[in-house]
């Protein structure tokens, strides 16, 4: 019973969580530094980057058609980097490269570990890169956005159906009862 009951809450846990597919391209953008003023770029540039970005992944269905589309749009990411950097006043060097062998990191989030290894990524790096990361997974478009406890949202459903309410039960024993 316990053992049954503790599968159950694994499984609706698990179940809160998206997984990345094998089949996946990530973003990941390096900021130059740990510095506060390097990781507000760091965000401003995310927020511009993945903005343009969604708009093309929005509607494939094929991971062969989101590698030609990104491939083909690249110039665009890395001027949107430079433009980010200008109207920012930041005069640092960047780099946009789009490749199958992206370092990242081990990462856990949760009860779910995503393994370090080498992924197919745009890499966005700014200054000399060794500041905190932020990566996300851009197709199929899936992104971390709750990093304080590792919940990652997937893109939002065309028709989301509503949530059901569940019934407050309330649990009593004759045994306490008896005694009060």
């Amino acid at each position: 019973m316990i053992g049954n009951q503790w599968w159950t809450n694994q499984r609706a846990e698990a179940s809160e969580y998206q997984v990345i597919p094998d089949e996946a391209i990530r973003l990941r953008i390096l900021a130059n530094s740990d510095d506060e003023a390097d990781q507000v770029v760091k965000r401003i540039v995310r927020d511009r980057v993945n903005q343009e970005i969604n708009k093309w992944v929005e509607e494939l269905e094929s991971i062969e058609a989101a590698r030609q589309i990104i491939q083909k749009r690249l110039p665009i990411i890395r001027d949107i980097v430079e433009q980010t950097l200008l109207d920012e006043n930041v005069t640092t060097n960047y780099q946009v490269d789009y490749d199958d062998d992206v370092q990242f990191p081990a990462k856990v989030y949760g009860n779910n570990v995503y393994p370090a290894g080498e992924y197919e990524a745009i890499l966005i790096t700014l200054g000399k890169g060794e500041g905190a990361n932020w990566w996300c997974v851009l197709f199929p478009p899936l992104c971390f956005l709750d990093f304080s406890n590792g919940t990652t949202v997937a893109a939002e459903e065309k028709n989301p159906q509503p949530e059901e309410e569940e019934e407050e039960v309330e649990v009593k024993f004759f045994f306490l009862e008896w005694f009060r």
